[in-house]
């Protein structure tokens, strides 16, 4: 989330809105000073990671800086700042009709890319600000860092044209809960994702979530073990998915409730997880070690039981693999339908993965178990 100063903001818990920010160019004390943060850019690199920060340019807090300029903020005919729509008001809409504040927030992002060595942004409700904007500030950026990566909070198409390198896939989130919370079919999957690639750009990255900050967490919405489930089509699907806080070890809280408005600490050593840490790490160390997971191939098959089971096919030049999932709270026993289907075999992530095949593609899955088979291209 934001690591600017929260401004003034009524009923919003304890630690009141990060989304508020009372001033774009400082850093919340509660976290520490600009050179703690420059520190931990630097730790970050010299440890092979990228940072970006959350940047909230639809908006402010009332009692923000930019708010001593009458520029900035959107006003009504009486001249009153009125917020960036009637559901939000407890913040404090900025005017992208005026150059001024356009002029503003780049360079404020130039800011942080220089002095602190930023990798890029994570643009909160992107899609409220003109795509125009982004576009705009797009190349001025690049000018400082020309890897720079922009991640829209956002499912829309037109701002992956040509501001930002990936999106959020909120429908793709949706159906998660639709299908675990509502009973939809899990075919709704494959709905979703042809829906996808037919509305955006080719090549689009969408960032793959089970979890964040402004959901209540996963275990809390499906259960700890449907939860993993979700996670490994995540991680397998295409484009980029998402390990928030705590996930890797099966965090929640009493309440389950996001961890937006309150300082919620992860705890980091919950009952009934200890599979948890284990099939992230093999989840990534599948993601890196086959590019056949990292680019944008994905071939949904046909299964027995379109209600419970999701399966697809991941592949390049070198490899295959067929992900089957149970989205129910049943064993079940079934096919997928797959090419020369003897030459799989399972592979880790799933369960007992290191079994024989056992005829594959018949398959056996208890309740919301998994199962990843690999076999080598024939050259």
């Amino acid at each position: 989330m934001p690591i600017h100063p929260v401004g003034r903001v009524e009923a919003k818990g304890k630690v009141g809105s990060p989304y508020a920010v009372k001033d774009f160019y400082a850093v919340n004390p509660d976290y520490g000073t600009k050179e703690d943060f420059r520190r931990l850019v630097n730790a970050a690199h010299e440890r092979g990671f990228k940072v970006v920060i959350d940047i909230v340019a639809n908006h402010t807090a009332w009692d923000s800086v930019m708010l001593t300029n009458k520029l900035f903020d959107k006003r009504d005919a009486a001249g009153q700042v009125i917020p960036p729509n009637p559901d939000w008001s407890d913040v404090a809409g900025l005017d992208y009709t005026n150059p001024a504040t356009r002029r503003y927030m780049i360079e404020m992002l130039q800011y942080w890319l220089r002095e602190f060595r930023l990798d890029g942004f994570r643009c909160d409700v992107a899609f409220e600000v003109p795509t125009s904007f982004w576009e705009e500030a797009r190349p001025v950026l690049e000018a400082i860092k020309p890897d720079v990566f922009l991640l829209a909070e956002a499912s829309h198409p037109d701002l992956l044209l040509k501001a930002f390198d990936a999106d959020c896939a909120w429908p793709m989130h949706g159906t998660l809960n639709r299908v675990l919370m509502e009973g939809a079919p899990a075919s709704e999957f494959q709905r979703t994702w042809e829906e996808e690639r037919r509305k955006f750009p080719q090549g689009s990255l969408h960032l793959r979530f089970t979890d964040n900050h402004d959901e209540a967490r996963a275990i809390s919405r499906f259960g700890w073990k449907a939860a993993l489930a979700a996670s490994v089509m995540m991680f397998t699907l295409d484009g980029v998915p998402l390990l928030y806080n705590g996930m890797e070890v099966g965090d929640t809280t009493e309440s389950g409730a996001p961890a937006l408005f309150e300082t919620l600490p992860i705890f980091w050593q919950p009952k009934q997880r200890e599979t948890f840490p284990d099939t992230y790490r093999q989840l990534i160390a599948l993601r890196k070690k086959h590019p056949a997971f990292r680019n944008d191939r994905v071939i949904w098959l046909k299964n027995s039981d379109a209600q419970n089971l999701v399966t697809f096919l991941r592949l390049d030049a070198q490899d295959e693999f067929v992900v089957v999932v149970n989205f129910s709270n049943r064993p079940l026993t079934g096919w997928v339908e797959v090419m020369n289907s003897g030459e799989f075999v399972p592979v880790p992530p799933g369960i007992n993965s290191q079994a024989p095949a056992k005829g594959f593609p018949l398959f056996a899955l208890g309740p919301f178990e998994w199962r990843t088979y690999h076999r080598a291209v024939p050259r």
